[in-house]
């Protein structure tokens, strides 16, 4: 199993990550909101490429799991950023990235941001794009664009979950559902239509804003925000080994 590393960004905050070295493409799992590489999807995944021999990476964002900083801190760009210097010291090569809820955002923010050759395939998991706008009531933008700080009930947890209003002014300038993206790869998109925190019509919009032609979107009737169980994370098996070239029986 790999070890945990750390990697220093410029201004010394340290990216706490995982990476197995092995055949291209690199998978690259980015975890959704508070979320970090310990959960089950981001291991199910690097274990499989481990055990096929192809290469993987994990990472915890700063302010998240055992990465240093603020979760306060913390952006879209801020948290791309930190993926672009994992990917350019550890990827030579193409990847897939594969981003769960807010980190199915993400990870259309890191694949616009290289070029589009190195960009092998994405796969969305209950992917929440744009949810600074559409999961934010007008009364709470305002508080937000204030300097307030939400809190909201966390069903995931004890604690509560924020709302930081640097996060919420740096995910107004990221949105990109209106527009059409400029992503050519194919992707693959999980979405359970019991699903509370995102509703499945964003995978829908999201799969029509896609410049690509080789978007495929499963919806799971019965499956929740999470997609965690083993039958979802065969599915995500699965599709994640079509784009990466796994072994069918990966999944």
């Amino acid at each position: 199993m790999a070890e945990t590393a750390f990697h220093t960004m410029p201004d010394g905050r340290r990216i706490a990550y995982r990476f197995h070295p092995g055949e291209e493409p690199t998978v690259v799992f980015l975890p959704g909101y508070k979320s970090d590489m310990a959960g089950g999807k981001a291991t199910a995944v690097f274990d499989t490429a481990q055990a096929h021999g192809r290469a993987a990476l994990l990472l915890d964002y700063s302010g998240c799991g055992e990465s240093s900083g603020d979760f306060a801190d913390g952006t879209l760009l801020r948290w791309r950023d930190e993926v672009l210097a994992l990917i350019a010291a550890h990827c030579p090569g193409p990847v897939v990235l594969v981003g769960s809820s807010m980190g199915g955002w993400l990870m259309l923010l890191v694949a616009l941001a290289l070029p589009g050759e190195r960009v092998a395939g994405l796969v969305g998991i209950a992917a929440a794009p744009d949810f600074t706008d559409w999961s934010i009531l007008p009364e709470e933008q305002a508080r937000l664009a204030a300097g307030e700080t939400l809190w909201a009930d966390n069903p995931y947890g004890p604690e509560p979950t924020p709302s930081h209003p640097g996060f919420w002014t740096d995910g107004q300038a990221q949105l990109l559902l209106a527009e059409r993206i400029a992503i050519d790869a194919p992707v693959r998109l999980l979405h359970g239509q019991a699903d509370s925190d995102v509703p499945y019509a964003i995978s829908l919009r999201l799969a029509e804003a896609l410049r690509s032609e080789a978007v495929q979107v499963t919806l799971i009737k019965d499956g929740d925000h999470r997609l965690s169980r083993d039958a979802d994370i065969a599915l995500l098996l699965q599709a994640v080994g079509e784009l990466a070239g796994w072994p069918r029986q990966a999944a």
